[in-house]
């Protein structure tokens, strides 16, 4: 079965805890080349595939630090080019005998490398800064550096402060950067990515939307077979709309698409759901109505991991019932074997950490909340896609602009947006203020320019007055981010008359609601979501 690897060059990305590091995954991709990001104890030899090239992040530890991360040395034996970023520059030198030591004060802002010359004519410059003139400006973020280069290494670029602030191995293609080229604080950096991707690395720029479906559809169609069937998890979503379309397109009506009814999900949901998949996009969908049972479950659980893991393992059950219902009404059209789910590329990497589960963020229910014993395979065609590139695949399966732009809505629902104990009467009041909050969004012609907004009931009451009464009501606060990934968000600056009206409605309109709070924390520190 061929794997994304055997179709397109791919760069491997080892993660050393880096803010920036999906930022480098990032601007691989936009340079239209493959890039996967992984943790930086990755074993080689565990790897399965050899990458075109590796890339090691950044990270906020320090090499000779006794608990510091370093990469499985295999990487130096797999005879591909090697560029290390910051910490990843002082890994390579800590790995081939160079020394790395505690800068006088930490280095954090704008520089100027000065990219360094060679040959008789003084004219020639390495190939990772080909073109890029004599000087160029850099983001620097570390508080180590190089004190000296290791063995066979030449100096191809420095700053007043770094005089070891880009070097290269004399005989193999290894480079290692002081700098961050991946942050847009680093003007030409995309570029110098681009000079190691596409130049040294010779990978093909081959990686679009356009290639991907085709290949992709292929890969269903081989993983399925003439038979297999598949159900899958909907939500209306983005995500989950362009898998079930992508899958649609790949084997026709053997996919069925299953709405559950959760109890969280947003106000009409279900009925939206039914007329734009079913109606509008052609795909077999059959809606069921748990909301009982996962009401049920949720009850009494405040933790937001245990209310994903909850929603996460009941999903499946629900989904196996179903198969079976459908195996046993359709025995003629063969076995239900497959679970479709619309897990995204930042789902799984905020689901993974190098220092293991308890550095995770948070665990995303469709990576981390699924059973054991499942016995249904799954199948995750947007995997290894970032938000963008889903919006791209949808628009080029014919999927309406209304519902390629549309914002996230997580798997859990709302169930994460209700800070505290989840209850009917709870997830009533939030869809309310939820269904306000857009509908006031759209009308000011915001909406597109807001990457993700949301309302989050708050587990407070406060003291408000109304009617010349006093009141002791619940808090509600309001969520807007714009983001490229949602790796990293800033909060959306609203007109201050627009939250006048939107505060004023829900609180008026709103039984049980008498504050309303606006979120301006960005990401990071914070995440998207509340929990």
């Amino acid at each position: 079965m061929a794997e994304i690897h055997d179709q397109f060059d791919t760069i491997l990305i080892l993660d050393f805890g880096s803010q920036y590091s999906h930022l480098i995954t990032r601007r691989c991709r936009e340079l239209n080349v493959y890039a996967e990001l992984m943790p930086c104890t990755q074993k080689i030899k565990d790897l399965g595939w050899k990458p075109n090239g590796v890339i090691l992040s950044g990270s906020p530890y320090s090499v000779y630090d006794s608990d510091s991360p370093h990469v499985d040395p295999d990487v130096f034996e797999l005879d591909v080019p090697i560029l290390g970023i910051c910490y990843g520059l002082q890994e390579i030198a800590w790995n081939l005998g160079g020394t790395v030591a505690k800068c006088d004060h930490r280095e954090y802002g704008s520089a100027r490398i000065q990219i360094n010359k060679f040959g008789s004519d003084r004219a020639s410059v390495d190939a990772l800064f080909e073109g890029l003139g004599d000087e160029m400006e850099v983001w620097m973020s570390h508080g180590d550096q190089l004190a000296a280069p290791p063995p066979d290494f030449h100096i191809i670029g420095h700053t007043k402060s770094a005089p070891y602030a880009a070097i290269a191995h004399n005989a193999k293609p290894l480079y290692g950067i002081q700098f961050h080229p991946e942050v847009t604080h680093s003007p030409r950096g995309k570029e110098v990515i681009s000079r190691f991707v596409r130049n040294i690395c010779g990978c093909k720029t081959d990686w679009t939307m356009e290639e991907f479906v085709g290949k992709e559809i292929a890969r269903i169609r081989e993983i399925c077979g003439e038979t297999g069937r598949v159900i899958g998890a909907v939500s209306g979503g983005v995500d989950s709309t362009v898998a079930a379309k992508l899958m649609h397109e790949a084997i026709g009506d053997r996919f069925h698409a299953i709405m559950v009814d959760n109890g969280v999900l947003r106000r009409d949901e279900a009925a939206q759901v039914n007329v734009m998949l079913n109606k509008d996009l052609g795909v077999n969908l059959t809606i069921v109505d748990a909301s009982d049972l996962f009401l049920s479950r949720l009850e009494g659980v405040e933790d937001p991991e245990q209310k994903r893991k909850i929603i996460g393992n009941t999903f499946i059950h629900v989904f196996e019932a179903e198969a079976a219902k459908l195996d046993s009404a359709e025995v003629d059209k063969g076995k239900i074997e497959w679970l479709l789910q619309g897990t995204l590329y930042p789902d799984v990497i905020e689901s993974i950490s190098f220092k293991g589960p308890s550095a995770t963020i948070k665990t995303h229910h469709n990576v981390g909340g699924l059973l054991e014993d499942m016995r249904l395979k799954l199948i995750e065609p947007l995997r290894e896609l970032f938000k963008d590139e889903v919006r791209a695949l949808g628009r080029l399966l014919s999927i309406p602009a209304s519902l390629v732009q549309r914002h996230p809505f997580p798997g859990p629902g709302l169930a994460i947006r209700i800070l505290g104990p989840v209850t009917r009467a709870q997830v009533q009041i939030l869809q309310q203020a939820d269904a306000i909050y857009l509908e006031e969004i759209r009308a000011a012609g915001l909406y597109e320019r807001i990457s993700q907004a949301f309302a989050v009931l708050l587990p407070v009451r406060a003291v408000g007055v109304m009617g010349d009464r006093r009141t002791y009501e619940q808090v509600v606060a309001l969520r807007a981010v714009q983001s490229e990934d949602f790796m990293t968000a800033d909060w959306f600056v609203f007109p201050p008359d627009i939250l006048r009206r939107i505060s004023s409605r829900i609180t008026n309109e709103i039984a049980g609601i008498n504050r309303v709070t606006y979120d301006i924390t960005s990401k990071p520190p914070g995440t998207v979501e509340w929990l």
